[in-house]
């Protein structure tokens, strides 16, 4: 609970530790019976010096999509990379890069939720041939091949390419960095990706690589 003592050692968990804490946190907020953990005074006055969060989240910008109230955490407990369409440009890439490298983070979260924005402007625009103006153009061109796989599939709807984006989007981050593809590779850290579903608030794993 928020009044409870915090601590603030760094973390020790697994990749599957912390994916567990996530599902918890996540059943919790499913159930309307969250905790609220590590928001308190005491918990920012611990945390003015140090981090130590046991979960990267790179999840799309969408307001609905707030990850420390879906999955019940708190200061400290997750370090947080939004993009629209959770686009891993250059500067996401670097941010997760430094979460592993340097806060040793043991799981990646790519988040993705039905009704995206992002994946439906990009659905649109591969059916009409027309690009959108100033850099939401960026952010339909990294999107298409995931919109261009789930088509060849036979997937039509949005919710289900964006099941197919997240797939992709785990498949990226481990090929484009070398650092987060060590850090799998020797069972450090783990890439997951998340769905999740508006109306129930339920986050599931879609796709993964490492130790879970």
């Amino acid at each position: 609970m928020a009044d409870e003592p915090h601590d603030t050692t760094p973390a020790t968990l697994t990749p599957a530790e912390a994916w567990r804490k996530l599902r918890e946190g996540n059943e919790r907020f499913i159930t309307g019976s969250t905790n609220h953990p590590n928001q308190d005074a005491s918990r920012r006055s611990a945390l003015v010096n140090t981090q130590h969060p046991f979960a990267v989240i790179f999840g799309c910008s969408d307001s609905r999509l707030a990850a420390e109230i879906i999955f019940d955490v708190g200061l400290g407990d997750v370090f947080v990379v939004r993009t629209a369409g959770h686009v891993p440009d250059d500067a996401a890439l670097g941010s997760l890069e430094y979460s592993v490298a340097l806060l040793h983070v043991p799981l990646i979260v790519v988040l993705g939720h039905d009704s995206c924005g992002a994946v439906t402007a990009t659905m649109e625009s591969f059916e009409s041939g027309e690009m959108p103006p100033g850099f939401i153009r960026d952010l339909v061109e990294r999107i298409t091949p995931s919109v261009i796989t789930a088509q060849r599939a036979g997937i039509t709807d949005v919710n289900t390419t964006v099941e197919e984006h997240v797939k992709q989007s785990t498949h990226r981050l481990v090929d484009s960095s070398k650092i987060i593809s060590d850090a799998v590779e020797a069972g450090e850290t783990a890439v997951i990706g998340v769905t999740y579903r508006l109306a129930e608030g339920k986050a599931e794993m879609v796709s993964g690589f490492g130790n879970l």
